[in-house]
């Protein structure tokens, strides 16, 4: 699992995950870092867009100029310098890619 430890869906995603008996490893990506290669292959399985949370604080302080004719490149070099603009959680369950908490999700996904 990847996030950042103090947001709350990623509480939410990790008290189920513990809930279940489901063994993870957490990845702080604000403490840790964020690779490249690994953020292409989530890009390559759910799409910069899904991956990109405009919600957020940090991509809602970005000057209006920075938010401005997004696509891949673009977005892919903002969340690799800010990770907090990535939705949390990213949950690799084998080959696929869960963005976000959704408890019915995980019980169908995470066995």
């Amino acid at each position: 699992m990847y996030g950042i430890t103090n947001c709350d869906t990623i509480k939410k995603a990790r008290v189920w995950l513990e809930g279940h008996g489901t063994a993870y490893r957490f990845h702080d990506y604000r403490v840790e870092g964020l690779d490249a290669k690994r953020l292409d292959g989530w890009i390559g399985k759910v799409g910069w867009e899904i991956l990109l949370n405009k919600a957020s604080t940090t991509f809602r302080e970005l000057p209006d100029k920075d938010k401005l004719n997004l696509d891949e490149k673009k977005a892919k070099a903002m969340m690799l310098a800010k990770p907090t603009m990535i939705k949390r959680p990213v949950l690799e369950v084998g080959d696929r890619i869960l963005v976000g908490f959704k408890a019915d999700v995980y019980e169908e996904v995470v066995k």
